[in-house]
């Protein structure tokens, strides 16, 4: 492997105008794809494998045209003090309202409230249902403003009109701290490296793959209806590996240049050395992303799948474009110890550097760990099981319009409906029942809707509605509770239970969907799918971590570590997003559970960012430790090395992920607070703090391996040793011939 992309470093080294060209090009081309694509919103909403959707999929066969999982509005209104809704004038407006909104284009059907009883019992609230043929994803733009235009003139007229439903689902709003947490980024490298144009160097890569990605993305958007929130996680995701990746080679370069190499040289060896973790890097983030496919969520699915494509164009990118763009740089990226004038270079910072200067940030900590390391990993675990505490307190459930902040239509119409009809309004539940088989369809069907009355938390039950045949009907359930709460979904269950014993009785299978029962059907998905997935995610890496450190020990620890990091990050996203800590500051508006995906979603993409500082710093280790340095001190080495660079790394992709939470969308701000925080645990306490205190009590323990296991794995000689070897022998300064060599390859 180390020799491979040496090659492949030196290769682009030279040939820098093709590669640089060839990067140009595919933006170009992807820019052109994304530019020329049909609009596409986000991706429809399908979850196989539960009772809410067989329901969709059954009502969508016997109700042909009845858009069964179409988007759905209501259309609230509330009269004056002192009014009534059945008032002349007001009943006049609402009707008004009616044929409005009768006239649009995607519209299904809507519900004349005083022909539907949607009148409260005071009289001064009403709603009007919209169904639309189209899912809230799919509308159209025109569509939306037709139904906030029709809202607006009742408004007019005096009456308060607020709209609710999925129908005013649009793409999430980014905020400009997005751009400030990419600042941030830049300040830092300019840091890190002292030269501008170091700094330069891995944002400009990172932009371009994230920039190749995201359009790429949309190009396919239409095609694979790949939804807004796809490119939201990849460009965050992309972003945060880019710039990492690039950071970690252009700084080994530097480090070689520092050694006396020559340029082309010191390229070569930093891909082959840097870019080995690199790699490895990339891969067990690619990983856990296509594992979320284990999930069987079409959206999901695609998320991560799209995610780990930006993530692979990260990892080529840094291991072709970054060498071309050091060749273009030429003198101007200085060696490692030796800053630009910018930042007070010069002959006095080299005079002070000949003299020798004191051990830097990462050596002292590294050696005070080692020389205390039980007291470093107790407070390390002690600290992190503290901020996981919250975690106990754990809710799960997706967001409705209750969750959305005071100030939106949707969540005073959520309100509205609450005050004049109960709670259990915002959520009916929809019950199939196909009775097909049934000796007595119509009988099956009114023995439904008596045990379902006979249940507990119900307000009303609808007359069922009957397909043509006669042989399906739907019902409709309005509870007592609020759609997140726990008795609604004692509801639902008891609902399904009563269902098993009428079919049992009569032959009529009874299904509850709608989008209340949907949520709770994805939540347990979500919460079955969680073991198997953390199985194969942490499982296929731990095997891929063996192979690269040879040990069993260390992929081990790596894994415990993670889980440490995952927890108490979980822990965080509680205390903020359902207990209210901070809320004010990070612009939490509404606290409430916790997405169902966002366990499974931490899991996966945190497993894979926290193997990325693991193999930078402790590949540095172990380099250290192959080329004869004994445990202890090889641990010191490896901080000395890498410290400064894992802690830049640290830093950018938290500026990157904390960006993200000036979004609109409640999932976008959850995930982009959830891996900021992660990636601070797992930075700075897992990874700087736990991982040096064990390997020092470990000591030549960490590095064990069963002697059949070392002989039966691939050595892909992530540490460089090939390269040392080489130069011994003359082999690594090759010259021309390496080229012709990785082209054969």
């Amino acid at each position: 492997m180390a020799t491979f992309l040496y090659k492949l470093g030196r290769l682009a080294f030279r040939r820098r105008h093709i590669v640089a060209l060839f990067w140009v090009a595919l933006l170009a081309l992807a820019g052109a794809g994304a530019a020329s694509a049909p609009t596409a919103g986000s991706t429809s909403f399908s979850i196989p494998g539960t009772e809410a959707q067989k329901a969709f999929d059954l009502l969508e066969e016997r109700f042909p045209g009845a858009s069964a999982d179409g988007a759905t509005a209501r259309v609230v209104f509330k009269a004056p003090a002192g009014e009534k809704m059945t008032d002349p004038d007001n009943r006049a407006t609402v009707q008004q309202t009616v044929e409005e909104l009768s006239d649009g284009s995607e519209v299904a059907s809507v519900a004349d409230p005083y022909e539907t009883k949607s009148v409260s019992r005071d009289g001064r609230t009403a709603y009007a249902s919209v169904s639309y043929q189209a899912s809230g994803m799919e509308l159209q733009d025109s569509t939306r403003d037709e139904l906030k235009e029709a809202a607006q003139d009742a408004r007019d007229t005096g009456l308060t009109v607020e709209v609710g439903g999925d129908a005013l689902t649009t793409t999430p709003e980014t905020g400009a701290t997005e751009i400030i947490g990419i600042a941030i980024a830049a300040v830092v490298l300019i840091i890190t490296f002292g030269s501008l144009l170091a700094a330069g160097l891995p944002l400009l890569t990172a932009l371009i793959g994230v920039g190749i990605g995201v359009a790429t993305i949309t190009a396919l958007a239409s095609a694979l209806e790949l939804g807004s929130t796809t490119s939201t996680l990849a460009m965050m995701i992309g972003l945060a590996v880019g710039i990492d990746y690039a950071l970690f080679i252009v700084s080994r370069y530097r480090a070689e240049l520092a050694e006396g190499r020559e340029r082309e040289e010191a390229v070569g060896r930093a891909v082959g050395t840097a870019g080995s973790a690199v790699v490895f890097a990339g891969l067990t983030v690619v990983i856990a992303l296509v594992g979320l496919s284990v999930v069987n969520i079409p959206m999901l699915t695609k998320m991560g799948v799209a995610a780990a494509g930006t993530v692979a164009i990260a990892v080529l990118i840094a291991l072709t474009m970054i060498p071309a763009l050091l060749g273009y740089a030429g003198r101007r990226v200085k060696p490692a110890g030796e800053k630009s004038k910018l930042l007070g270079g010069g002959r006095a910072a080299r005079k002070a550097a000949a003299q020798g200067a004191r051990p830097n940030a990462g050596t002292r900590w590294a050696s005070f760990v080692v020389r205390r390391p039980v007291a470093v990993l107790l407070l390390g675990v002690v600290g992190l099981g503290a901020a996981a505490i919250p975690t106990t307190s754990l809710e799960l459930g997706l967001p409705d319009d209750g969750s959305q902040p005071t100030s939106t239509t949707q969540r005073r119409a959520y309100d509205l409906l609450s005050e004049g009809f109960g709670p259990g309004f915002n959520g009916p539940l929809t019950v199939a029942v196909d009775a097909e088989a049934s000796d007595d369809p119509r009988g099956a069907v009114t023995a439904v809707s008596g045990r379902i009355k006979s249940l507990d938390d119900v307000v009303a039950v609808t007359p069922a509605k009957y397909n043509r045949a006669g042989d399906t009907a739907i019902i409709t359930v309005i509870p007592d509770s609020e759609p997140s709460s726990a008795a609604t979904e004692s509801l639902v269950h008891g609902i399904r239970d009563a269902g098993a014993e009428v079919q049992a009785d009569t032959g009529a299978e009874v299904l509850v969907t709608g989008a209340t029962a949907m949520n709770i059907d994805v939540s347990q998905k979500l919460n079955d799918a969680l073991v198997p997935y953390l199985i194969l995610v942490v499982g296929l890496a731990f095997l891929l971590l063996i192979v690269v450190f040879r040990s069993i020990l260390v992929p081990l620890k790596a894994a415990l570590g993670f889980l440490l990091s995952v927890l108490a990050a979980l822990g965080a996203v509680v205390a903020v997003f359902q207990w209210g800590w901070l809320a004010g500051p990070l612009g939490v508006e509404e606290t409430g559970p916790v997405m169902s995906m966002m366990p499974i979603f931490m899991v996966g993409v945190v497993f894979g960012l926290a193997m990325d500082y693991e193999v930078f710093l402790v590949t540095r280790m172990r380099e250290a430790h192959v080329h004869g340095e004994k445990p202890t001190q090889a641990v010191v080495t490896g901080f000395k090395h890498g410290a400064r660079v894992v802690t830049a790394a640290a830093v950018i992709m938290m500026a990157v992920f904390a960006g993200f939470i000036g979004s609109s969308e409640s999932m976008v701000k959850m995930i982009g607070f959830g891996l900021a925080t992660a990636v601070f645990f797992d930075a700075f306490i897992v990874r700087m703090a736990i991982v040096p205190a064990v390997l020092a009590l470990l000591g030549k323990r960490a590095w064990w391996l069963p002697k059949w296991l070392d002989r039966a794995l691939p050595d892909v000689d992530v540490e460089g040793e090939s390269l040392h070897t080489g130069a011994e022998d003359g082999g690594a300064d090759s010259g021309p011939g390496d080229e012709r060599e990785l082209v054969r390859t």
